[in-house]
């Protein structure tokens, strides 16, 4: 990165600042360089690389933002390299600021200064600032240039109406495969299916990202079939799916509980990527969930130490999904197993959640004494929750004593929740104590006379 940003500012013969912009400018190149040696060494992912690096870099930045004001022989080359390095460190109201400097200067933008300057506009969402530079670009006959053209549709497509998004489409000049897919995130932004479709499929190249955003688009907007058959296209087609593919296929598997299909696309994404990323990580959960929702927990548990072997570690996602698996097939022990090794391993990953599913499980199994320990036990206040899915447990057993218990600990946390009243009134009449529910039936009537609570004898 040095030695080529330094050529570039060789290169430029007109390009001659103080020498206090060459000492300014190293000095950032070198900052930069160094803080990214350091980062690698420690192994951070590429997203922390960039907001590590750019918080390292501060200094050297409003240095960098002072110079641009000083020094006054500035040419197109160099302006434009510092506006991208400006942006590529989201750093995008300057970016925006310096373009005007440079206007001011009289330094006339290329369509690689539009392209970045028009990228910062969208990523401020600033329609109004993104027009002015659409009228810019179009004042100096740059509006029809593949890489202005492009950033333009983005932005109508991203800020504004899908027609000003067709229009930048249609005045651009031999538009490539991302000005079609920019085009076709809008279509699905907006729920026009076929257009995409029809897009997508007069595309003379189809790449990686063109693929993703149409399986994404499709399974974000709820038409997860489509977006498994996408990607069993693009596998056919034979391109290599990417760490952005994976989620959004293997969510949509399991959105419409196509649960060997998902095993199959996590089977793929091991054999295509290796290494799993977070991403990844994170629709396998949604796999786990998935399995436990359709009441196949066994498979949830044995897919669970599947993706333990292969790496990818749990989160508090994991262990919900892991702990419904549990309920749903009434494993009493692997869920104790599964939340005590949380709380020795990893005890900030447990969630309210977590104990509430924990108190479920027992309640429902009919382990009243153990869930009433577990309770007693619990590191916090109990919240509703807690309560209900105790007294769920005790309508499915028919346990009287203990759901009259947890009705009144509802009661006393929310004196207008009557659902606990009908659930225990369900639970009486099931067992035939009709004079338990005729008298809370009146007791009932007298709380919504007094129009504050409900109370139970």
């Amino acid at each position: 990165m040095k030695s080529r940003i330094c050529q570039l500012f060789q290169s430029q013969p007109t390009f001659n600042p103080k020498k206090q912009a060459h000492i300014l400018a190293y000095s950032h190149l070198t900052e930069t360089q160094k803080a990214h040696g350091r980062i690698l060494k420690l192994g951070i992912s590429a997203a922390e690389l960039s907001v590590v690096g750019c918080n390292c870099e501060s200094k050297a930045f409003w240095d960098a933002y002072q110079v641009f004001d000083e020094v006054s022989k500035w040419d197109v080359v160099s302006a434009s390299a510092m506006i991208s390095r400006f942006a590529r460190c989201q750093r995008h109201k300057e970016t925006v600021y310096l373009f005007s400097r440079m206007l001011m200067l009289n330094i006339r933008p290329n369509e690689f200064t539009f392209g970045t300057v028009i990228n910062s506009s969208i990523s401020l969402s600033d329609l109004n600032s993104g027009k002015q530079l659409h009228g810019c670009a179009t004042k100096l006959g740059l509006q029809s240039n593949v890489f202005v053209g492009s950033a333009i549709l983005d932005l109508y497509a991203k800020l504004s109406s899908i027609e000003e998004a067709q229009r930048a489409f249609e005045d651009t000049h031999e538009p490539n495969v991302v000005s079609y897919t920019s085009l076709i995130c809008g279509y699905l932004k907006k729920e026009r299916f076929d257009d995409a479709r029809w897009i997508f499929q007069a595309m003379l190249e189809r790449n990686v990202v063109s693929w993703n955003a149409m399986i994404a688009g499709y399974s974000q907007m709820g038409h997860n079939e489509d977006a498994v058959n996408l990607f069993i296209h693009m596998l056919r087609e034979g391109l290599v799916p990417n760490q952005s593919t994976f989620p959004c296929a293997i969510s949509a598997a399991a959105n419409i509980a196509a649960l060997g299909m998902g095993r199959s696309f996590h089977a793929c994404a091991i054999k295509s990527l290796g290494n799993l990323g977070v991403f990844v990580s994170n629709s396998l959960n949604s796999l786990i969930c998935s399995y436990a929702q359709n009441g196949r927990g066994k498979e949830a548990l044995d897919f669970f130490q599947e993706m333990q072997s292969l790496g990818p570690q749990p989160n508090s996602v994991t262990l919900l999904g892991v702990l419904l698996a549990c309920n749903h097939v009434g494993l009493i022990e692997e869920g104790y197993s599964y939340i005590n090794q949380a709380r020795l391993k990893n005890p900030s990953m447990l969630r309210p959640e977590h104990y509430a599913c924990m108190v479920d499980l027992l309640s429902r199994s009919g382990n009243f004494q153990e869930a009433e320990r577990f309770i007693c036990d619990l590191p916090f206040d109990l919240g509703i929750g807690f309560w209900k899915a105790f007294l769920g447990g005790c309508q499915i057993h028919s346990n009287m004593e203990l759901g009259e218990l947890a009705a009144r600990k509802i009661l006393a946390l929310d004196p207008r929740d009557v659902s606990s009243f009908v659930m225990l009134s369900n639970a009486h009449s099931a067992v035939g104590r009709w004079q338990c529910v005729n008298d809370k039936t009146r007791n009932e009537r007298k709380g919504d006379e007094k129009g504050s609570r409900v109370q139970l004898d």
